[in-house]
């Protein structure tokens, strides 16, 4: 036997005529009976054995396939009197509209074809009174949604839209663009109905053991029985009236049969009122065909539960939970090589072992007690083994809402107690992950191919750098930062610098009895040369702000790193911290991309082993700000206050300078509210002086672990302004907020001005202002994350072809250029530090689809 390959060329699609209904119809279906006493399928009823095989042991009896063989075929219904497919309506309109009632041509001259291209002779044809070549006057068609057409005031019928549609030659039908092979007008006007296969809507067997029918069968056993009454009238030679009702209830169930969600009919419904799933919810939206089961699919080979962290495992390894190893399996080929090792996985109880084993001719066999000892001898290579999950095997780890592409890595198992999966903290920040209860996917890959694919593309070390903005996207966080904050601030004696080296996986000797923590941090690293400012700096504050004296900053703000060996400075975000290490580029650049992930693990391991036997803990009085503090904290609020009534009463003698383009009200309010805002500015301001630089809270703040100067200035000081909408609070009573005030109260007290510190507790009329800017605020992040998941899935659909060809260019699915060379210098954005050049073959449309759509979930919309 010779095989054939061809290639697909291309798929058209078409309306079909009703020739073709009854050439490819296997059965005329008459009866809206399914099955008969002996509970078989009637002939000529909807579960004809000729359009289809759906039981086992049952055999189709147009191609004699069984079940799972025969694909189905479909059959037809003969309609008593035409109507019209509610899908092709707009294109029946058209026709209607655009061309002669009477001769079947367009209503352009000549001239007028020549002259407009396709959408303007749409537009110039509809409506024209009278016919250019028979001269006939045109009645103005309206279309009474959703299938009623009207001549003026006269009803059109599908009969006579139909004879209408008859007139309209092939060529005339291509000046609208209408090829009339693949639809004729008059085919939207349907006299046959195409029953779809039983495969299609195949019925199911309940435990009672009664059958019950699929959606699509309902309808059309209500069509069936709506087109036999309209037969029988119509042969009984019934009146008009009850004709009409009974081809529009023919029309209204052929309707929905196509699509039960049209408006200003009501949708067909189950008895139990819910509403029935016919063919255009099948195909349309998320839980459609093409979504749901086409583009993303339910897997198996997966597992999901808790996260939870563990900074003794690799920045790339996951901790699996036993359990889980056992149930997921890994297919592994049997080899002359390891056909004794698959032989006792085989035959061993316990973990590891194996749950199936598939035969060269495809079969699977499950591994049980009786069939272990038979399984391992006919073992031979060719055979698959699905094994255990085992340290070291790679599999993909993924954490919902995916947002960019790190949210699903390659990740190498170890199978660990319990039953959470452990994350390294360090590698939670791509996956915008904490440990809350947060729950993660793993999927086992199960080819050679997805197994080389998840090493080499998907594993950890691979999104160290984000390819949106070159920033890193691994490193330390939260207790990792302020470790190492205080132990490069500190001296270790030398059997605690051993012990925490040694927890960190680095072997060395000391000779000091006491040493600097830098000098630990030494060890950790490989040799690099560095240099930068660290968060400690003061900035413009501090005295030598215009000529640096870099390694004798008398802060020790200035980090300096010469071969390796720390020279001043501290450890703190700016050097190891996610999205700011500027070290971990260096270190990428400098030692390649194991040795920094390594450092990196080595580092964490030493901040959060420092701070876990240093102990590191924040009191209630930590918080809290001197007397002077709050001295200043009262004057500023006082001068604030009296700032604000002088605009008060400028705006109220009509001295208030206006700003441009703003009304007098709109002055006022925009200048109140830049003062006020002022405020906490400018009590940050004096905090961050007179905050002691050794209160725990400050060690945080300072070295970027988490909070910030305007969290001790609420807690302890002044909460603030209130912001709703970007102006003062003024929404509540007729001219006032609330019934504390008087009538057109224009104080900030009055207006959401919150003077209480969260320490001393607000009044109650500050703590409703605070509820307001609160709701705000989760409204927003309620409405935020619908809205840039739309927007992603948007700029996806737009760009997802793009991507960069072998020659440099970037080009779409069609191949035009759409850039000569990527990004204008040919650089991946997350090489951009060594300066390595865009692999061929990179969808870059999809990753500046994240590259907008992922932080588009953190910022704030105004809707």
């Amino acid at each position: 036997m010779k095989i054939v390959r061809k290639q697909v060329k291309n798929l058209s699609f078409s309306l079909i005529s009703p020739e073709l209904i009854k050439r490819i119809s296997a059965a005329k279906i008459i009866t809206p009976e399914l099955y008969d006493v002996d509970g078989y399928p009637v002939d000529g009823g909807l579960m004809d054995l000729r359009l289809g095989a759906i039981d086992p042991g049952v055999r189709c009896r147009t191609c004699g396939g069984r079940l799972k063989e025969c694909l189905g075929h479909p059959g037809s219904i003969d309609l008593a009197r035409p109507v019209l497919h509610v899908k092709y309506i707009p294109l029946i309109e058209m026709f209607l509209r655009c061309f002669c009632q009477n001769c079947g041509k367009i209503l352009l001259s000549e001239k007028d074809l020549e002259k407009y291209r396709l959408a303007q002779r749409i537009k110039k044809s509809k409506d024209v009174k009278k016919c250019p070549y028979c001269n006939t006057l045109q009645e103005k068609v309206k279309l009474e949604k959703p299938t009623t057409f009207r001549a003026g005031k006269k009803r059109l019928f599908p009969t006579e839209i139909r004879e209408i549609l008859e007139k309209i030659p092939d060529d005339q039908a291509m000046l609208v663009g209408v090829n009339p092979k693949t639809a004729r007008p008059e085919w939207g006007v349907l006299t046959l109905l195409l029953v779809p296969p039983v495969t299609v809507r195949p019925s199911i067997t309940l435990e009672s053991g009664e059958r019950s029918e699929d959606d699509l069968t309902h309808k059309l056993s209500d069509i069936i029985r709506a087109n036999q009454r309209l037969w029988e009238n119509l042969n009984a030679g019934a009146p008009e009236v009850i004709i009409e009702d009974l081809w529009d209830l023919l029309q209204y169930h052929i309707t929905t049969f196509f699509d039960n969600t049209i408006t200003r009919i009501p949708p067909a419904r189950h008895r139990s009122g819910q509403p029935l799933k016919t063919i255009t919810e099948r195909i349309k939206g998320k839980e459609g065909r093409i979504r749901h089961n086409l583009a993303g699919k339910r897997v198996n080979f997966s597992s999901r539960t808790v996260i939870s962290p563990d900074p003794f495992i690799h920045i790339n390894e996951v901790g699996v939970p036993l359990e889980v190893a056992k149930v997921i399996t890994v297919s592994e080929r049997v080899t002359t090589m390891n056909k004794e090792r698959m032989r006792k996985l085989v035959l061993s109880k316990e973990y590891p072992g194996a749950n199936y084993v598939i035969r060269p001719d495809g079969k699977r066999k499950r591994i049980t007690e009786d069939l272990r000892e038979e399984i391992v001898e006919e073992l031979e290579p060719g055979y698959f083994v699905e094994r255990h999950l085992q340290d070291g095997d790679v599999v993909l780890f993924n954490r919902h809402p995916s947002l960019h592409r790190p949210s699903l890595m390659a990740h190498f198992v170890r199978v660990l107690p319990y039953k959470t999966f452990r994350l390294h903290p360090a590698a939670t920040f791509p996956y915008n992950a904490d440990f809350d209860g947060d729950e993660m996917n793993i999927h086992s890959p199960q080819t050679e191919e997805a197994r080389s694919e998840a090493k080499v593309l998907l594993d950890v070390k691979q999104s160290l750098i984000s390819p949106k903005n070159n920033t890193n996207l691994l490193g330390c966080i939260s207790d990792a930062i302020t470790g190492n904050y205080l132990l490069s601030n500190t001296q270790v004696n030398k059997p605690e610098a051993l012990q925490m080296l040694y927890t960190a996986g680095i072997f060395t000797e000391i000779s000091k009895s006491k040493i600097d923590g830098t000098e630990v941090f030494s060890e950790a690293l490989p040799k690099v040369t560095f240099a930068t400012k660290t968060s400690a700096c003061l900035g413009e504050d501090c005295p030598h702000h215009k000529s640096c004296k870099e390694e004798n900053c008398p802060s020790n703000a200035y980090l300096s790193i010469k071969e390796g060996k720390f020279l001043s400075g501290v450890v703190d975000k700016n050097t190891f911290g996610v999205e700011d290490g500027f070290l971990i580029k260096q270190l990428d650049k400098i030692a390649g991309r194991d040795a920094t992930l390594e450092t990196i693990r080595r580092v964490f391991s030493l901040g959060t082993t420092y701070l876990s036997k240093t102990g590191f803990t924040v009191a209630l009085r930590d918080l809290n700000v001197n007397e002077k503090t709050r001295e200043e904290t009262e004057k500023i609020i006082k001068s604030a206050e009296e700032k604000a009534n002088g605009i008060i009463n400028s705006y109220y003698n009509g001295s208030l300078e206006l700003i441009p383009g703003k009304s007098r009200e709109d002055s006022r309010e925009i200048k109140i509210l830049q003062n006020l805002n002022e405020v906490r500015t400018k009590i940050g301001k004096i905090v961050k002086q007179e905050f002691p630089r050794e209160n725990p809270v400050n060690t945080m703040i300072i070295s970027g672990a988490g909070g910030n100067i305007l969290n001790i200035t609420q807690i302890a000081c002044c909460v603030g302004q209130q912001v709703l909408w970007a102006k003062r609070i003024s929404i509540g009573y007729t001219n006032r907020t609330l019934s504390f005030f008087k009538e057109n109260d224009l104080t900030p007290r009055a207006h959401g001005f919150i003077y209480s510190s969260f320490m001393n507790g607000l009044k109650p009329y500050e703590f409703f202002f605070g509820a307001i800017s609160g709701r705000d605020a989760l409204m927003d992040t309620a409405l935020r994350t619908p809205k840039s998941g739309y927007l992603y899935r948007r700029l996806a659909n737009a760009l997802q072809d793009l991507k960069v060809e072998y020659d440099g260019t970037v080009r779409d699915a069609s191949r035009s250029i759409i850039q000569f060379i990527y990004g204008d210098d040919g650089c991946d954005v997350s090489y951009l530090h060594t300066g390595k050049k865009v692999a061929p073959g990179e969808a870059i449309g999809i990753v500046t689809a994240q590259s907008f759509g992922e932080p588009s979930t953190q910022m704030v919309l105004n809707v």
